[in-house]
């Protein structure tokens, strides 16, 4: 089974319904543990949330943020593509506080994602975009 689909947003939180409507496509047929779905979902909205407050701070709310999920038999993979200046993700995790010392209202989206992620990455595109990658086995 493969099932690939595509969306385009605002810069705008306001979209986040949206993006989580759009995204239950990949629950068909529903992903037998109801957690991981959870989990599916938690990364898109934290992701999205990301590039809106952080890679996207400076920019128009007219800067599309392309989002592209992916789901085979064993995972799903989901892309968000933002014109935000790269940075280096391994490092930022690094310097983020654990959840329990963490009292800053920044970063704790990252370490929530790297928790959950089967993997995670933040890298640099040919066309000058960056792309944020998460893949979430089931």
């Amino acid at each position: 089974m493969k099932n690939k689909i595509y969306l385009k947003v605002n810069t705008d939180l306001t979209a986040s319904p949206q993006v989580l409507s759009w995204f239950e496509q990949m629950n068909e047929p529903a992903i037998p543990d109801q957690q991981i779905w959870w989990q599916c979902q938690t990364l898109l909205m934290e992701g999205f949330t990301n590039i809106v407050e952080h890679a996207h701070r400076n920019l128009p709310i007219e800067t599309p943020i392309e989002i592209e999920a992916l789901r085979l038999d064993e995972y799903i993979e989901i892309r968000i593509w933002s014109q935000g200046e790269p940075f280096d993700l391994e490092h930022k995790l690094r310097q983020t506080c654990e959840f329990e010392e963490n009292e800053q209202k920044r970063g704790r989206g990252l370490k929530i994602m790297s928790a959950i992620a089967d993997k995670l990455t933040y890298e640099p595109t040919r066309d000058n975009r960056c792309c944020l990658f998460i893949r979430k086995y089931y």
